[in-house]
């Protein structure tokens, strides 16, 4: 059986170190798990080759809602978040139990939500009172949905785009919240929160320090989540000043999820999160 990470640039992943660990853990010994370099152009033929030998793919930017339209089926929850990081590949028939096109159904998920919720629950944060989104894209709903199921009752995402603001706006009406957005000149409403996602890619990291931090120091630090892991830490998480939680958390967890739905057993969290260390230690040596 195959799977694979999908994206642009995708060099940097650490998916392949967690699901290799998995399948291993599991003995799954004729389990392979590939890295694809795959933009939004060239997806459509990646999806349209999957067949009975593909368990599934991962996806991250930019493909997680370009995924969409090619699959067969998106999950009611997937579809509430708007954003897709997983393709599962199914059996499929019709009903006279003949195989259908491609002899496999795709079904795609989202486990980034999940992701996010154990890795703030591991850090304390199983309930939210005020929490904070900063970003408006894919990953950014999904930290969106994340604060809701931990009980945060309107969050607060910080945008710098007013369309991704009505995005995030039907995300949360969709699930039944609402959202109060900010925009990027209000950034320092992060630091009234208890608990801060940021989704910023780590190239715009710096420029939100300096706007957020720039100005005064907190008396009291909220949490921060910060969802990237590689290159770690962002300038962000090196200049907070409270407790800091890097993207790895939410990317084993996430992955945990993925191989759950791909091979039908338990994730084998020790042993996915033991080789995701060894491999940003190998990396921090290099």
């Amino acid at each position: 059986m195959r799977a694979a990470v999908c994206g642009f640039p995708i060099q940097h992943s650490l998916s392949p170190a967690l699901h290799r660990a998995a399948y291993r853990a599991l003995g799954l010994e004729d389990w392979e798990y590939d890295l694809l370099e795959v933009d939004e152009e060239r997806l459509p033929a990646v999806v349209d080759a999957l067949d009975a030998s593909w368990a599934g793919l991962s996806l991250t930017m930019p493909l997680k809602q370009a995924v969409v339209p090619l699959v067969d089926e998106v999950s009611d929850f997937a579809r509430a978040v708007g954003a897709v990081n997983t393709v599962v590949v199914q059996p499929r028939v019709d009903r006279r139990g003949v195989p259908g096109r491609r002899g496999v159904r795709l079904r795609a998920e989202n486990t980034d939500v999940i992701g996010l919720v154990t890795a703030l629950a591991e850090a304390g944060a199983e309930r939210v009172e005020r929490g904070v989104v900063l970003g408006g894209g894919a990953t950014a709903r999904s930290a969106l949905v994340a604060l809701l199921q931990a009980g945060c009752r309107r969050p607060v995402a910080v945008v710098r785009s007013p369309a991704r603001a009505a995005e995030l706006r039907g995300v949360a009406a969709r699930l039944g919240g609402e959202v109060e957005v900010r925009g990027w000149d209000e950034l320092p409403v992060a630091l009234t929160g208890d608990v801060v996602v940021s989704t910023v890619p780590v190239g715009g990291s710096g420029d939100t320090a300096d706007a957020l931090l720039g100005a005064f120091r907190p008396l009291w630090w909220p949490l921060l989540l910060d969802v990237v892991y590689a290159p770690w830490p962002t300038p962000l998480a090196s200049r907070w000043g409270g407790t800091v939680v890097g993207g790895f958390e939410m990317l084993l967890h996430q992955a945990v999820a993925q191989v759950e739905l791909m091979t039908g057993r338990p994730g084998p969290v020790e042993a996915m999160r033991a080789a995701g260390t060894a491999a940003l230690e190998a990396r921090a040596r290099a």
